[in-house]
Formats: C-alpha cells, structure tokens, sequence
C-alpha cells in the first residue's frame, strides 16, 4: 500500500475513527486524488508573505505538547525554498520551551489563520534552531528594531488548508484604519458641501 502525504497526519488510529465515524472513503479518494502538499505552492507563498502572525507547535521527548505564538509584520516568516521556511526567533520571556522542545524532538507543526479571509493552513515538518548568522541576516526586516538571538529553520512535510467554517472574520487595526479614513475623507467632503449649499440659500 502506497504511502500519502497526508499520512502524516492521518495515522493508523486516526483512519479507525476515521471509518467508525463513516469519513474515511472521502479522505481516501483525497489521498488518491490531489492529496497534500508537500513544497510551497506560488498561492502558499503569496498567503505566507501577508501573515503578521503564527502558532509554532512543537513538543517535548515525552510528546507534552506546546504551542507559541509568534508576531511580527506581515512576511515575517519566510519562504527559503520550496521545502523550507523560516524566521527570526527574538529573545523573549527566556522561558525557550520551543527551543528546549526542538533540541529533543523536531517535530513541529505551524498554523496560520487570515481571519479576514476566513482562511487557515496547516504545515507539518521538523524544525531545527540555527545560529547562522548569514541566515539570521537574511531574515531580519530593516525596519524593525529588534536583535535577534537566533533563527528557527522549518522544513516541510505537509501542509493543508481547511475549510472556512465557523470562522470569525477579524480585521487588523491597519485594515481598520484605512476602512475609517476612506469614510473620514466622505464624511469630510460632505460637510463641505452642506457648509456651501448653506451659504448660498
């Protein structure tokens, strides 16, 4: 039997509940059909670049999972090549979880979610921490102020997207603040108007 992408998720214990609950023949035709991906896709780069923000899920030896967030202006995490991201780890809180994680099971997992697209996508891989400083170079925006400590290297498995349901549309202040202006500059404009349709009765 042919080994999928996707089996990286969908282990044996998840395809038993996966036939109890009746879904497995749908995910089957999938695994057999387009599947899941395993490079970065032009419509993955593209999303990737727009996002300020993601979860880092890595876990510990004995599998305690643990998940961060991590921020940054939009394109922060970058695209390396067609199998590898990566990004700019700045000192924190010091607590290094991720880091101490990452020293005794790479596996890692990164979740990026576009609210106001209602859009999310799922990356598998392994990840490493790299004190390059070439690569450190290569990841720091001009424009922010931060020193990085080091860099986190994620290396692709698989990656998905999932469906938009019960997602929230939210908006970022930016995103806001344009939306605002544009009103700002109507309600503006029709102020004046009235000012001279006043002036001249």
């Amino acid at each position: 039997m042919p080994g999928y992408t996707s089996d990286i998720a969908f282990t044996p214990a998840v395809k038993r509940i996966q036939n109890i609950k009746g879904s497995r023949s749908g995910y089957a035709c999938m695994e057999q059909g387009t599947g899941w991906k395993d490079t970065v896709s032009p419509d993955l780069e593209t999303f990737i670049a727009a996002q300020d923000s993601f979860y880092l899920g890595t876990a510990s030896a004995d599998g305690q999972p643990y998940i961060q967030h991590r921020g940054g202006k939009p394109g922060f995490l970058k695209v390396e090549n067609a199998r590898t991201l990566a990004f700019a780890d700045f000192r924190g809180n010091k607590q290094y979880i991720s880091s101490g994680n990452l020293s005794e099971n790479d596996k890692a997992y990164i979740f990026l979610m576009d609210y106001a697209h209602r859009r999310r996508i799922k990356i598998w891989g392994r990840a490493h921490v790299s004190n390059d400083p070439q690569l450190i170079m290569r990841l720091i925006d001009e424009d922010y102020g931060g020193e990085p400590e080091q860099a986190i290297v994620f290396d692709i498995s698989a990656w998905d997207v999932n469906c938009p349901q019960h997602i929230t549309p939210r908006y970022t202040e930016t995103v806001v603040g344009e939306a605002l202006g544009v009103l700002k500059r109507r309600i503006e404009e029709l102020e004046t108007e009235l000012q001279t349709y006043k002036e001249q009765i």
